[in-house]
């Protein structure tokens, strides 16, 4: 269960799902610290960093285009708070046609509002594939 943290964290979590899911770059440039990069883990281990820069820019370019919206599922799994900073576990899905994501959104407080620092993306496993993260113990104790 999660800890009791600033409810505002929930309220800022919807507003980064909702600018982003409508392309609003000029929204969301606010939500994010100016040093805020994404880490996208694939499923065979490699690690890809994509800057603000490129990640707005690529927000930006779909709308322009006129893309559809996309989905606004999510959900908050988890809310760790430590003072002005906080992280939060948010399963997200961007459309039906594309994988359901695990988001690690590192958040920082600046001057009163919670701002997204950094973020790492993995793909969401599948129920039938979790498991402890340990193996089996060889010897009882």
């Amino acid at each position: 269960m999660t800890a009791k943290y600033d409810p505002e964290i929930d309220v800022f979590i919807g507003k980064v799902v909702e600018y982003g899911s409508h392309y609003q770059t000029d929204r969301m440039e606010a939500l994010y610290t100016s040093d805020q990069s994404i880490l996208f883990v694939s499923g065979k281990g490699h690690v890809e960093r994509a800057p603000r820069a490129a990640v707005m820019a690529e927000f930006a370019a779909r709308g322009a285009a006129g893309d559809a919206p996309l989905s606004t599922e999510h959900r908050v799994l988890h809310v760790e708070q430590q003072g002005d900073h906080a992280t939060a576990l948010l399963y997200r899905r961007m459309s039906p046609h594309a994988p359901p994501a695990l988001y690690e959104l590192r958040l920082r407080k600046e001057a009163g509002s919670w701002q997204i620092a950094g973020e790492t993306v993995t793909a969401f496993p599948h129920a039938e594939d979790a498991d402890d993260f340990l193996p089996k113990r060889q010897h009882a104790a």
